[in-house]
């Protein structure tokens, strides 16, 4: 069956349609962003805005079978984490 969609331009949501879309809070994907944890997005101008195949891809990213699937990859929090040591030294 032929995609219904084809020939149409990409559909792009802004931050509070993207995070109704993935069921979150406009600003736990502000943190997402700022983190660098979250789903690729665009600046246009000064707008923030997302693509509906980077929201699907990202949360189809967390996809499990069960508990003890370790599934495709890892969703990580929307939170700061350890960072990644420059050239075998820490940074000051």
């Amino acid at each position: 069956m032929p995609d219904p969609n084809a020939g149409l331009p990409q559909r792009y949501l802004r931050t509070p349609e993207a995070a109704r879309f993935l069921s979150l809070s406009g600003r736990t994907l502000e943190k997402h962003r700022t983190y660098g944890t979250g789903p690729a997005y665009r600046k246009l101008g000064g707008r923030v805005v997302y693509a509906l195949e980077d929201l699907k891809a990202w949360a189809d990213r967390g996809a499990k079978t069960s508990t003890s699937d370790p599934g495709a990859g890892t969703v990580l929090p929307a939170k700061r984490h350890a960072p990644i040591p420059y050239a075998g030294r820490p940074r000051r």
